[in-house]
Order: structure tokens, then sequence, then C-alpha cells
């Protein structure tokens, strides 16, 4: 990962390979932000008609490289666009600082060392700024051949961003620091989830991804339980068991505690950890296998924010459930038409193998309830029709409380995930009825992604608040980078799970 520090010189006599400054979109063209005057007295104070000649004009994540003059001890300057001017006495928002730091840490990939002198207002600004480094300058290189070394690797590979120095922020500020140290932990968690979603799934089975959990426990001092297919027999999980009866690769369920001495309240957090997903007897068409490995993205953004929290060492116990299988058709493999009997002892026909998520996730939601949380977050990639209705961008949130969703939504929207609230209509229950069993795993068509989140909402211990987050559209990103967003595994979700526990623990959430 990019190493981060704070810095109080100043950009002119500053030795880095390049300086980053930000540009805002002014009426009458380019503008420097804040931060960057000496950038443009160095340029005699010509910076804006520069950039304009050279076709800039401060747009949200526009990049424009330019040589720097000779009053600048870097050879580059890097300016980054910061979108529209904010209003007078007003700062840009974290989320503008967050993208623009990250597209600029794409555009450095291969440089050892940059300044960046990006608009810092306050602590949160820095740890906004730190965050979108550590995440754009992101690269998954591990399959690559160039990643092996030697001569060709060395010839023509390009390493992430080395090193970044944040200019204005305060080595010696407690709140700096503070915010430095947030914003790394919780980007490199981040950065560990995007690894998993990447990972291929001939090397990430639920076996293996337990054992990665395993050693993240180990490293932080976390407890880690792993029910393997015998305890899970035992245990009478027929969900996780069903989904998982037509691999090779058993499945599992992971349980990932983090205990503070300090906490009185306690947040579960459920992951949906499908390694691969076939869609099992239920065959995905062709198009759609493709990119099937990220649909263990829930249990990743779980896995992430529990470590995160232990990390930070919330004043919140926390406790982690993923929910691990393969999905895949053969001999054994769950029909369209079987009932499986739940951990929960509710009894679910299988009208759709492919409507798998929501299976594995009913048996770890109860027995997440069976330890009386304060409050249970699921995350999965659970259905196309939440793409359908809110894009590759934005995930759905549903829940069995108002003011818990309104809640949720609100803690997205402040780290900077885009979510929505959605309902849960009561009418779309019956199509769920089965003359056979106690409920089918699929219901009307239409509305398919509120559907979904009824059919969890069964299996959601009697009293306890609960959210569903249906990360289906922004959990891979099958387009070009965008901001600090990589092509592929985004970590989407991580962020909101982290800030959601802090505000439990700090007592400003319930």
């Amino acid at each position: 990962m990019t190493a981060l520090t704070l810095s109080t010189a100043a950009a002119p006599g500053l030795r880095a390979d390049a300086i980053v400054i930000g540009v805002a979109k002014g009426a009458n063209g380019p503008v420097p932000a804040p931060g960057a005057e000496a950038v443009d007295k160095a340029y005699d104070g010509r910076l804006a008609g520069v950039l304009e000649t050279l076709g800039a004009s401060g747009a949200e994540g526009e990049v424009t490289k330019l040589p720097a003059p000779s009053g600048l001890k870097a050879p580059l300057v890097v300016a980054v666009g910061l979108g529209a001017e904010p209003e007078k006495d007003s700062a840009f928002a974290p989320e503008t600082l967050r993208k623009a730091a990250g597209a600029a840490a794409r555009a450095l990939t291969g440089a050892k060392k940059a300044a960046f002198v990006l608009p810092l207002a306050d602590a949160g600004d820095v740890g906004a700024v730190a965050e979108g480094v550590l995440l754009g300058a992101y690269s998954f290189d591990t399959y690559k051949e160039n990643n092996a070394g030697g001569a060709r690797a060395a010839k023509n590979s390009k390493a992430p961003l080395a090193e970044a120095a944040l200019l204005g922020g305060k080595p010696r500020d407690a709140a700096h620091k503070t915010a430095l140290a947030r914003a790394t932990a919780v980007a490199e968690e981040l950065n560990r989830a995007r690894d998993l979603i990447n990972m291929p799934p001939n090397d990430l089975n639920p076996e293996a991804f337990a054992a990665i959990v395993q050693t993240a426990g180990k490293e932080h001092g976390l407890k880690v339980q792993v029910l393997d297919v015998k305890a899970l027999e035992k245990g009478g999980y027929g969900g996780i068991l069903g989904v998982g009866a037509g691999s090779a690769s058993g499945p599992r369920l992971v349980k990932l505690s983090y205990t503070s001495s300090k906490a009185t309240k306690h947040l579960a957090l459920v992951g949906k950890g499908i390694t691969y997903d076939s869609g099992g007897i239920s065959l995905k068409p062709p198009g759609h296998n493709e990119t099937m490995k990220c649909d263990m993205s829930g249990a990743a953004a779980v896995f992430a924010a529990v470590v995160s929290a232990a990390r930070l060492g919330l004043e919140v116990n926390v406790t982690g459930w993923l929910a691990l299988a393969e999905n895949m058709p053969s001999g054994s493999a769950t029909r369209p038409g079987d009932v499986l009997r739940m951990y929960s002892g509710k009894t679910v026909e299988v009208l759709n193998t492919d409507a798998e998520g929501r299976l594995v996730l009913a048996d770890a939601l109860w027995a997440a309830s069976a330890e009386k949380p304060d409050a249970i977050v699921d995350v999965a990639t659970l259905t196309g029709a939440m793409m359908v209705a809110l894009g590759s961008r934005t995930f759905g949130i549903m829940a069995n409380d108002d003011a818990f969703r309104t809640a949720v939504y609100e803690a997205a929207e402040e780290v900077g995930e885009p979510a929505w609230p959605m309902p849960l209509p009561e009418h779309l229950r019956k199509g769920m009825d089965s003359p056979t069993a106690d409920i089918a795993n699929m219901g009307e068509r239409m509305g398919g992604g509120l559907v979904a989140g009824l059919f969890l909402r069964e299996f959601v211990g009697e009293g306890i608040t609960w959210a569903h987050l249906d990360i289906a559209g922004p959990a891979f990103n099958d387009g070009g980078p965008f901001g600090y967003t990589p092509k592929g595994g985004t970590g989407t979700a991580v962020r909101t799970l982290v800030r959601l526990a802090e505000l439990v623990g700090s007592g400003d959430l319930g």
C-alpha cells in the first residue's frame, strides 16, 4: 500500500515526482483551489490560463498533467478537477476530495512520491484525502506474469504510487493523526476485501476463505469459529448445506468476533459468501458467469469491517457471520422443487437454485439472532432486480425499522457510498407462499429485490432490529476505473459498516 505522511512543508521546495493540486470549475474557466497558491505563484499567476489552454475545465475527476516551472523542485504538476466551486465560506465536500485524490493516485501509477496539496479544511478532509489516495492507488496484480519479477517485470510493470505526502496535514495535531490512522486501517482492510473479490474461484473456495479469516483473526486478536460440513450437518444448517451440495468444495459458516471491554452494545454483521455462483441446476445463461467470483462480496465486506473495528479499537462488540458456499450443478446438487429445512426449523421450497444467496443468509441470520444483538445488518450481492432499480453504483437498503433504515442510509451517505432506502411491501410476501413448505425462495418477478428482502426478514429473530444491504450493483465494477474505484472488486459497504459500528459504539445510533 501507498505510504502516507502528513507534512507542513511548502510545495515548491518539496522533492517529489509530482505535486497534486485541486482545480475547481469556475464560471469563466478553471480556478486553482485553496492550497495551490504557491504552485500558481510559480507559474507567475497564470496557472488557470495554462490549464484552460490544455483543455482543463475543473470538472470532477478530470486529471491534467503539466510540466512544472523552474520554481518547483518536482518536475510534474497534476491538476485534478473538484467540480463546481463551493459557495462562499463553504468547503469542498469530503467525498469530492476523496474522489479527486483517488483519481490523482491512479494517474501517478509508477511514481515513487507525490505531494498532495488539496484543500484541507479540517481533520475530516485529511481522512478523506488519505482514503482517496490509498483506495485510488489500489492494484490487483497477483496473477499477472510481470508480478513474478525478473527483467521482464522490471521493464514492463508499474507499481502503484509508493508514497504520498499530504501537505497541509499537521503531523503533531492529534485529530489529524487520528484521521490518518483511521483512513489507513479502513482502506487497508477494504483493499483486502477487494483482493478477495478479485481472487479467482479456483483459489478462493469456502475452505480457503475460512483459512484466510483464521489467519487474520490470529493477527488481530479476534475469535474465529469455523463450522465445516460435519458441524453444519450436526447443527441442521439446511440452507447453507443445500446451496453447497453440488460442489466438491464443501460450505463453511465462519463466525468472527471482536469484543471490546468497554462495549455496551453488540452489532452483528452477516455476509453472503458464494465464492462462485453458476446458478446451480438453474444454470445462468452465457454472459452471466464470468464475474460470478464476486458473489462473495458481502462476506468480504463483513470480514473487512470486523477487522477494521478491531484495528480501530471501537467500543462496541462486533460479530461477523460469513455464510460461505460454492453454488455448482452436479448429481448431488439441490434441484428446483426440493425442500430444505433451515437452521431455524422453517422449511423452504427451492423454486430456483440461482436464488441461493437468501438461503445461506437465512441460516446465518438465524444463528446471529440467537445471540440477541442490538442490531443485525446483512450484506449481499443478492438480486439483479436491485441493479435494474438502482443501477450499477448504488446499493439498496431495506429494514424492519424505518428509523434504522434511515440511520444506515445516512451513514452510507456520510462515508461516500451511494445508497437508497427501499420498502418492504407486505403484499409481496404472499407470492412466496408454498403449497409444500413454509415458504418458497421465489415470489413475484416484479420487485424481485424487495421480495428477497421479505424472505430474509422471515429469518430475523423476533424483536431484533435488522437491515439488509443489496450491493449487487456496486460490488463489482465491469467498466473503467473512476475516482477511487478500480475496475473489478470495489469493497463497497465496508465503510458504511465501519461507520455504523462507530455510531453504535459511541451511543449515537440506538
